[in-house]
């Protein structure tokens, strides 16, 4: 997957809780970094504190890529935190920037905080959908999330992401379900969808190009 063909230089996730959208963050810096010297993985999710992009700083930081995120002890705060350097590095032209963004409505209203950052900056914007979690497995139920976290996060929605899955357990026939119901969404909306992410793992070819994702995040429990 080359993300470059998105002619952006900032990649925003957004979605419902669970989606993937931080697995998908973390592989996007990394594809990223393979063009260019200059990535940033923005961590402005306030929602989920359990897969958080921000723990995988160190991590990050080896492969040469820059994690924004709360400091110190605020950095495991659920607290819609937004810091001067996040919207530096929003704005700023010299760097491929990744917004990981937490799910729900109360992760997309954390979004519109940075509403004036993201006006003047080049960007597109992804919702992930996961078919397989609660409250995203129907056109209705997708559409009404798509519309609304849009509209929280006062953002336009230019790309849908298919990444539907149950973890180990995805089977070929669950994304190619998860397709269908993504493309029947698309076309409802007129909202493209930009692709389908695969576990590499996983050996899949279907309606969208695919993203191959390598799993960092694991349970620790």
């Amino acid at each position: 997957m080359n993300f470059l063909n998105f002619e952006t230089r900032l990649f925003v996730y957004m979605g419902m809780f669970g989606s993937g959208k931080t697995e998908l963050a973390i592989n996007t810096a990394i594809e990223l970094r393979k063009h260019s010297s200059h990535v940033a993985l923005v961590d402005i999710d306030v929602i989920s504190p359990y897969f958080r992009s921000r723990d995988e700083r160190d991590f990050l930081k080896t492969k040469g890529i820059e994690v924004i995120a709360p400091p110190g002890v605020l950095s495991h705060a659920d607290l819609p935190i937004i810091t001067a350097q996040m919207g530096g590095y929003i704005s700023n032209p010299n760097y491929f920037t990744v917004a990981d963004v937490g799910g729900n409505e109360d992760g997309a209203t954390v979004l519109g905080s940075v509403k004036q950052f993201l006006d003047s900056t080049d960007k597109t914007v992804f919702f992930v959908v996961n078919t397989l979690r609660p409250f995203s497995t129907t056109i209705d139920e997708i559409a009404k999330n798509v519309q609304k976290l849009s509209e929280m996060g006062k953002v336009k929605i230019d790309y849908l992401v298919c990444n539907t899955n149950i973890g180990v357990e995805t089977s070929n026939e669950d994304i190619r379900k998860g397709e269908e119901i993504v493309e029947k969404v698309s076309e409802y909306l007129e909202i493209p969808v930009a692709f389908t992410a695969v576990k590499n793992e996983i050996n899949y070819s279907g309606k969208f190009p695919i993203f191959r994702l390598k799993r960092y995040l694991v349970n620790l429990w």
